[in-house]
């Protein structure tokens, strides 16, 4: 038996190295607290697990991978509500199981060969748009996200022979890991380029809804969407990882494509899933609870990094703090100190080549837990 080279290739998820870490140091003993992962731990609403309860049935079938109606209607008026524009439920929105397994799939769907074989992410970045791409055969490339271009891709730098050739570009917005956000501006350009060029524009937006000072924009508010695709989540807006519930607004056609690909790989949400879905996509009185307990966390640590001068080089939004490593020490090895004081960060490398000379926090322990992580940078900076 052979095994897949690109997953040969692809190499050991970053994270696996923070998990098997903590783990070793656990069981030394060592008190951790972890910042490392951006797995939400703040309570998912009663709202929405009253409503995910109150689905549960005696028996269940299959989900449709089209979804429920009135998950797709919620998932349409929240659109609405948020980003001023209309979507139609029934042919421009379907339900997926998270987004992670929506990103690594869409290069299976878009026509990746001959010509358009080029798929475009971003780095520092989630390196889950890579490996779907190159496990469906595309060429990838990687555009660094530099701190002095506002963390945003240099699209001046990219020639029509490369988007001659590009059939998917990546973006994300606000951004992991440097909380980077992306002007309208700059969204609108990229979206006449899709047009001009013939790519699909995708859009992973899975942390549009928690930010500090003002609300972010979206791709879906661009003057023409027929290139557009974006994902999101409920995974962070809502504290509901491990539900595995969002949706992709897109044009028709790419709509169609992905009802027609996604009962092949088995990945709709559960119903009473969706159900509660529909009750987390209807109410923003918790999102906003939600923002404020990540304002409070953050202060709580901006405080001390500043006063250890520590430059915060990004966060205008996301859950994350991007950081610059002080000194002339590698990010790994500036990550490896502080988890010797039971501080678990992630280590810039971790997000790709241009993520090196930073680190992220991820504002995920409780707010005692940031305060007790104060008293341990006071001593490890």
């Amino acid at each position: 038996m052979r095994i897949s080279p690109v997953l040969t290739a692809s190499g050991e998820y970053p994270f696996v190295k923070l998990d098997q870490a903590k783990r070793r140091l656990a069981a030394e003993g060592v008190e951790l607290i972890d910042f490392g992962k951006g797995d939400p731990r703040e309570a998912t609403d009663p709202l929405i697990r009253s409503a995910l309860v109150d689905s549960l049935t005696e028996t269940s079938t299959y989900p449709l991978a089209e979804g429920l109606p009135e998950l797709r209607d919620a998932v349409a008026g929240w659109c609405t509500r948020r980003f001023g524009i209309e979507l139609d439920p029934d042919t421009e929105i379907v339900p997926t199981y998270g987004s992670k397994e929506a990103i690594f799939s869409l290069a299976q769907v878009v026509d990746v060969t001959g010509d358009k074989r080029l798929v475009l992410t971003t780095e520092p970045g989630y390196p889950v748009p890579d490996r779907g791409a190159a496990f469906a055969g595309a060429d990838v490339r990687r555009l660094p996200l530099l701190e002095a271009n506002g963390f945003l891709p240099d699209l001046d730098a990219l020639g029509e022979e490369t988007l001659a050739r590009t059939a998917i570009f990546w973006i994300n917005y606000p951004n992991n890991p440097t909380g980077a956000v992306a002007p309208l501006a700059f969204l609108e350009r990229l979206s006449r380029l899709a047009v001009e060029h013939d790519f699909l524009l995708a859009s992973d937006e899975a942390y549009t809804e928690l930010w500090f000072d003002a609300p972010p924009h979206s791709a879906l508010e661009v003057d023409d969407r027929k290139n557009v695709a974006v994902f999101n989540t409920l995974s962070k807006r809502s504290s509901m990882t491990g539900y595995r519930s969002g949706f992709v607004a897109a044009a028709p056609e790419l709509i169609a494509a992905l009802k027609k690909f996604r009962p092949t790989v088995g990945t709709a949400p559960q119903e009473f899933v969706q159900h509660a879905s529909v009750a987390a996509w209807n109410d923003e009185e918790h999102v906003g609870r939600t923002r404020e307990i990540y304002r409070r966390k953050r202060e709580i640590l901006l405080d001390v990094l500043g006063r250890k001068g520590i430059r915060v080089a990004g966060s205008e939004a996301t859950m994350y703090l991007w950081l610059e490593v002080p000194g002339d020490v590698g990010s790994e090895e500036f990550a490896e100190r502080l988890l010797q004081r039971g501080l678990i960060v992630s280590p810039g490398s971790f997000f790709g080549e241009a993520g090196e000379g930073y680190w992220r926090m991820a504002l995920v322990p409780t707010e005692a837990e940031c305060r007790r992580a104060v008293e341990l940078l006071e001593e490890a900076l």
